[in-house]
């Protein structure tokens, strides 16, 4: 029983200067964020020319690895398998697809930002919610704010999971494309295809990028307005959110 005492004191205690801790990042740390969010907004790798976010395929066509592989000796001849059953075409060893680095450099400043973002939005939610009262019978209107502000959140999070999951289904897509144009140089709309892919993907990394920004604006609005209900639900039941 001594034991659960102090255990139970050290989760008191953590529990109060994990309120404080996050009362002081929505109040300093977000306005910061939502400072620094807008000058990444500015950096040139959110401001590329239509013309220029497309990445240029160095693709062989089968008429030149037809005759690559004429011009080397039989025994020297590296034969890839095949891109599928009803593929017959070789594959050179050295060819490379790369990646659209514009896509990758804007991934490389994106990624930190949805990582941080998530983890305050966690944080955010855990501190409304060790505020709930216990339910009692009346006087819930500051409770049904804190619900309110804690749905806002759950919202956040799920569209958090959508952009993670976009960039995957976005590298996936764009892999099979390549496959085609590789199997289908003649073809030109496969290589369109792959550059309205990376013009689509390279406009919503930065509509993300600014998603987030505006996702610290509201949160810190609505927690600057609405502050007061959330530590103390049940002072008042005459406001109303926001």
């Amino acid at each position: 029983m001594e034991a659960q005492t102090e255990a139970a004191k050290k989760a008191k205690e953590f529990y109060e200067t994990f309120k404080i801790d996050v009362e002081n990042r929505i109040l300093q740390k977000f306005p910061e964020r939502i400072i620094h969010l807008n000058e990444l907004l500015k950096m040139p790798e959110f401001h590329i020319a239509a013309n220029d976010i497309k990445c240029k395929l160095e693709i062989p066509t089968i008429s030149k690895i037809e005759n690559n592989v004429k011009n080397c000796d039989e025994k020297n001849v590296v034969k890839r398998p095949r891109l599928d059953s009803n593929s017959h075409d070789l594959i050179p060893e050295q060819t490379h697809i790369p990646h659209n680095k514009n896509i990758t450099e804007a991934l490389k400043i994106l990624k930190p930002n949805i990582k941080e973002l998530a983890e305050d939005v966690n944080d955010v939610k855990l501190w409304v919610s060790l505020f709930i009262p216990k339910i009692e019978d009346g006087n819930n209107f500051g409770v049904g704010v804190q619900e309110e502000i804690i749905h806002e959140v759950e919202q956040v999070k799920s569209i958090i999971d959508t952009y993670l999951e976009q960039v995957s289904l976005y590298y996936e897509v764009r892999g099979k494309f390549i496959t085609k144009v590789f199997k289908y140089p003649y073809i030109e709309d496969y290589r369109c295809t792959v550059a309205e892919l990376d013009y689509k993907q390279y406009f919503y990394l930065t509509h993300t990028l600014c998603d987030i920004c505006n996702t610290y604006k509201t949160l810190h609005d609505t927690v600057i307005k609405n502050i007061e209900k959330i530590k103390k639900p049940r002072s008042s039941n005459t406001d109303s959110l926001y």
